[in-house]
């Protein structure tokens, strides 16, 4: 009685982890995407893409995209030789490929299968494989922290000016910086979780935290002690270098878009690069809803000086570009997958 109690509560625990993995951003992805086009004219965003769109400048972009993964493996393949594991770097740029191809289906999973792949081809433990795959996204996560502060730092006057054309928008900010609730919430928080981890340290739960926080800290400290840390600093830059490359190109494809970087500089392009890579981190799948959401209050900052900007310009503009890349990212996972498949099947024939 006691066994199919236990299993029926694990049975209920698997389908709400599940639900939350794989239901949760679904559910965001559709809900965001529903805000986007309920009230935009489909026809009206094809003809702007018809008409305006130079499809050369999106090639290009699709063209640094696929450089940035190459240059991510490159990126990994450093930390997994620091860990004992030897890697190719054609093996790992598959599994990059793959990791965002299987993200569009199931968020967050792609990690989990890279790590898999990497591991069953290396005969490496996958909790090694893991850890400096995780010590890969807090880099960049530490990276956007940096990217975004600057961007801030440089964007500042023209943010400002903004909410001074938006008083609305300016009152809500600063109500929300200076809300004493929201402080004083942020406090209590840290002060509960201080205070769980320090009366229950035996708790599964927390020692399991503990736990996985001591890995990932180990997987991030390897960085720090791995040989090429140079070689390692170059790769990010490129990565990210790519990244931001990726949009700026993007931008020519469209007149105004291009009016944007002609009258606001490149700054411009760093302020809708940052609010699109902080969008990434919302649960959905390969960022689709979000990150367009991010572009288009990135163009209306600048909006106000260049008339025809539009807001069903500027989602004509997000959605082209993200489904150009959602595309290139479905293109390269099956590229992926069939590679894997041939390179099994000549496995037994090279053996024999």
């Amino acid at each position: 009685m006691n066994q199919e109690i236990q299993s029926q509560q694990s049975s209920k625990a698997t389908f709400w982890t599940y639900l939350l993995k794989y239901g949760l951003p679904l559910v965001i992805t559709v809900g965001l995407c529903w805000l986007l086009f309920h009230n935009i004219n489909f026809g009206e965003m094809m003809e702007i893409i018809r008409r305006d769109c130079n499809f050369w400048w999106i090639g290009l972009a699709l063209v640094v995209s696929v450089f940035s993964h190459v240059f991510r493996a490159a990126r990994w393949q450093i930390q997994l030789r620091a860990l004992g594991i030897n890697a190719s770097l054609w093996e790992l740029t598959l599994s990059i490929f793959g990791t965002y191809a299987v993200n569009l289906v199931f968020p967050r999973l792609g990690e989990v299968w890279r790590t898999g792949y990497i591991a069953a081809e290396e005969k490496a433990p996958f909790t090694t494989v893991f850890g400096s795959m995780v010590a890969d996204r807090l880099a960049d996560t530490v990276t956007v922290a940096i990217i975004t502060a600057a961007t801030f730092l440089l964007a500042g006057p023209q943010l400002m000016e903004y909410l001074s054309q938006n008083p609305d928008a300016y009152d809500g900010v600063i109500n929300l910086l200076t809300s004493p609730a929201l402080w004083a919430g942020i406090v209590a928080c840290l002060a509960l979780v201080t205070w769980i981890f320090v009366k229950f340290p035996d708790n599964k739960v927390i020692a399991k935290i503990r736990s996985l926080w001591k890995g990932l800290w180990e997987g991030f400290a390897v960085i720090v002690k791995m040989p090429g840390k140079g070689r390692w600093l170059v790769l990010t830059c490129l990565v990210w270098g790519c990244y931001f490359f990726q949009l700026y190109v993007a931008f020519f494809s469209f007149p105004l878009t291009a009016e944007v970087v002609s009258r606001y500089g490149t700054i411009a392009v760093l302020v809708c690069f940052v609010l699109s890579s902080i969008s990434m981190g919302v649960p959905s799948n390969g960022g689709i809803g979000p990150w367009q959401w991010a572009i288009i209050f990135g163009l209306s900052l600048y909006s106000a000086g260049i008339p025809g900007l539009t807001r069903e310009y500027a989602t004509s503009f997000a959605n082209l570009v993200m489904g150009m890349q959602t595309l290139l990212l479905i293109l390269l996972g099956i590229f992926t997958f069939i590679a894997i498949s041939l390179r099994k099947k000549r496995k037994p024939t090279l053996q024999q």
